[in-house]
């Protein structure tokens, strides 16, 4: 129905898929992989992607391509599971800006979010993890999901939700939420906690689109915990990933701004409503910041399980921990972010330092 919909438009409609980018070449393959894959479910519309940074092409270069094949309305949507600031700000940021200078009419789409399709991606992904012969019953089985980790309190609380849903879904004894980074509980913290709890399996669901570094970071965290605990069966899951189910959430946040549905979920942002803990941040400027690293290009900076890049196969774990406490520090303060009120948290980024 999307295509039949941007046929049917008296404009020339292209349609601009926003992601974040990553120094991983595998992640920016499978972002491309995505992107191409979509593009032939829509055949006679053009279609780019674009990046925030580490990866080209950049957003602005996407939208010069669209341009240059006579667009004239272009529908953007952000690659993002949930809507935090790379959603709320850095790409709006940039999309307000492109338009200004170019006259170009762009209407931005929401987030991919929670649905029926991306829980049913999900649960996919978790029954490819589990389909081996089973040692304990679902119900005798702990699921921890991974979320990205956000300073927004609402995107954190989805993966929450995403949690409850497959727990429910899938009968599991026990469900817990962790993150990868910003917010708490980390991932090798958030597991110690989780194996108290008396579980003889326990699968870890990274609830990444793509790999990455962070998604690397995931394997080695859970690694850890397993050689510390090995009466307890682990079982890590695959991320999303180029899924049908997900093609088909992207379809549908298109043709929500065809139809003029697209609604966006403003009562628990922290920018339009006063949550409890991030009073001082209502109605803060809408500005990007990834404008310092916009188009660069590095190899993967961590050695992990799904790397393609050349890495130092002398580095130890320390010197690995040590370039990933830096990296952070410098995702998060260098720009210019308002503060995170829960950023020296006991289970949070603090532990990476």
């Amino acid at each position: 129905m999307t295509s039949d919909l941007l046929d049917s438009q008296e404009n020339q409609i292209g349609v601009l898929i926003c992601g974040h980018g990553s120094r991983n070449r595998l992640a920016v393959d499978e972002f491309a992989r995505l992107s191409k894959s979509l593009s032939l479910r829509m055949p006679s519309i053009p279609l780019e992607y674009g990046y925030l940074e580490f990866a080209r092409p950049v957003i602005r270069e996407a939208l010069d391509r669209l341009r240059s094949q006579s667009v004239e309305r272009v529908i953007a949507i952000p690659a993002m599971l949930f809507a935090a600031g790379h959603a709320k700000n850095d790409i709006p940021s940039l999309l307000k800006t492109y338009a200004a200078e170019t006259g170009m009419n762009i209407e931005y789409g929401r987030e991919l979010g929670i649905n029926n399709s991306m829980i049913g991606a999900a649960g996919e992904r978790i029954k490819e993890a589990i389909a081996a012969p089973k040692k304990f019953p679902n119900s005798e089985t702990l699921l921890v999901v991974v979320g990205r980790g956000s300073s927004d309190p609402d995107a954190n609380a989805n993966v929450a939700k995403i949690t409850r849903m497959l727990v429910e879904g899938f009968g599991f004894g026990w469900g817990e939420t962790v993150y990868s980074g910003v917010t708490f509980p980390l991932v090798e913290p958030g597991l110690r906690k989780a194996v108290s709890l008396g579980f003889r399996r326990i699968v870890v669901f990274p609830y990444f689109l793509f790999s990455g570094v962070l998604v690397g970071r995931i394997r080695k965290h859970t690694d850890r915990v397993a050689a510390d605990f090995p009466h307890i069966d682990f079982i890590q899951a695959s991320y999303l990933g180029n899924h049908p189910l997900v093609l088909d959430t992207f379809q549908d946040r298109i043709e929500e701004v065809l139809v003029g549905n697209n609604s966006m979920n403003c009562a628990l942002c922290k920018y339009r409503s006063t949550l409890l803990g991030f009073e001082d941040e209502v109605s803060l400027a809408q500005e990007g910041h990834h404008h310092h690293v916009e188009g660069i290009q590095e190899s993967c900076q961590l050695c992990e399980i799904e790397c393609t890049g050349a890495c130092d196969t002398n580095r130890t774990d320390e010197s690995i921990e040590l370039l990933s406490a830096q990296e952070d520090h410098q995702h998060q303060h260098s720009h210019a972010h308002h503060p995170y009120p829960n950023a020296d948290h006991p289970l949070g980024p603090s532990t990476l330092n």
